[in-house]
């Protein structure tokens, strides 16, 4: 006789645990109505006229803000602008972060629109003191944009417009 109360305890435990767990399970969303009842919204893109030539105008893409790399991983590099062939110039001095850096790359779009891109590693070896990497720049105004890829992660460090210098 004592074990009735005892088991009724238990089917209303268990019941309130089913309907607490149904519950649950309606209130996030598992309920909801399948894909053909969802519709999707289409966006079109506008064009917007451009102003570049129809070379840079394809490989422009969305512009990525210049990063400190940590303490830890800072290295230094010097990029410049030579006369009398326009040549860009990217120095690595290495530093306290040297260890951590796996590649390093340039990325120059030249005034003329052309837009290339090396790396000085070469994907041989990782970047070393002293080394340097050259690209062909023009006379008019380049922009350089140098990726430093560092414990697993790529930092943009350098962005910025080249000049030739004056005499």
């Amino acid at each position: 006789m004592n074990n009735i109360p005892d088991l009724f305890m238990n089917y209303l435990l268990l019941l309130t645990v089913v309907l607490g767990l149904v519950l649950c399970a309606l209130s996030a969303g598992c309920t909801s109505p399948t894909q053909d009842g969802i519709t999707p919204v289409v966006i079109t893109p506008t064009p917007t006229p451009s102003s570049l030539p129809a070379s840079a105008a394809s490989v422009v893409s969305t512009p990525v803000p210049v990063e400190t790399l940590p303490e830890e991983q800072y290295v230094s590099l010097e990029l410049s602008k030579e006369r009398p062939d326009s040549s860009i110039h990217l120095l690595y001095n290495g530093g306290k972060g040297e260890i951590a850096v796996q590649s390093i790359m340039m990325r120059v779009t030249r005034s003329d629109g052309q837009v290339t891109e090396e790396y000085m590693d070469n994907g041989s070896r990782k970047p070393q003191r002293g080394d340097e990497l050259v690209m062909e720049g023009t006379r008019g105004n380049d922009r350089a944009e140098v990726f430093v890829t560092s414990a697993g992660r790529t930092y943009k460090v350098i962005d910025r417009p080249l000049v030739l210098p004056s005499m």
